[in-house]
């Protein structure tokens, strides 16, 4: 892995938080919903949090900036470059 490799959470102290994120997938059906995105973030600082893997900055993890990411993703607004093909 590009991170290498971390502990795994024998005693369950991010359980909690790592299934609400599975069941969060299940319902959008897989999709990167934003309520999914924030579980699985809360999930990267408990584990950052119990020393279950190294402390880094969520910008590093993929969360630089979720406000921009949720106001207008690609494919929203309808100018997603393949949905707008002239024959």
């Amino acid at each position: 892995p590009e991170r290498g490799s971390f502990p795994l959470d024998h005693f369950g102290e991010c359980k909690d938080i790592m299934q609400s994120y599975l069941r969060c997938l299940r319902a959008y059906r897989g999709t990167n919903d934003q309520e999914c995105r924030m579980l699985s973030k809360q999930y990267l600082q408990c584990r950052m949090d119990r020393n279950l893997m190294a402390p880094d900055e969520m910008k590093n993890l993929g969360y630089a900036d979720d406000s921009k990411a949720s106001k207008g993703s690609a494919g929203n607004d309808g100018n997603h470059p393949n949905l707008n093909t002239k024959s």
